[in-house]
């Protein structure tokens, strides 16, 4: 068995520029802890079957909600309910974390361009 090893956020943050494109960190049992940079507004979508947490390291971050907006800054944290439809969207950069089940799909039931091929750091 592997010893487990820190994980310094920052450093792995400044591996990455693109927006939208999740990185995998770490994985918790059969979670998968992601850093993503986002900037400017995604897509409408929703995850059927899980929750999704977001966590604001930096930077503000907009969850569009279609009954109201959840506005979150650094050091605050919002879980979408399974099945809620939502966009995120920030006007400047924003670093956050996610944790989410292995597997998930950024865009969810939407696709398009912006879904993200999964990655690891």
């Amino acid at each position: 068995m592997d010893t487990p090893r820190k994980i310094n956020l920052q450093e792995k943050l400044a591996l990455f520029a693109d927006h939208w494109s999740p990185r995998t960190v770490a994985r918790l049992n059969d979670y998968e802890i992601k850093l993503v940079k986002v900037q400017g507004e995604f897509v409408w979508h929703t995850h059927e079957d899980t929750d999704e947490l977001f966590l604001v390291l930096d930077g503000r971050l907009t969850i569009q909600l279609r009954d109201g907006d959840v506005e979150l800054g650094p050091g605050e944290l919002y879980v979408v309910p399974r099945g809620v439809e939502h966009c995120p969207r920030a006007d400047g950069e924003v670093a956050a974390l996610l944790v989410e089940p292995e597997g998930v799909v950024n865009t969810g039931s939407a696709g398009g361009e912006l879904t993200a091929v999964p990655q690891s750091l």
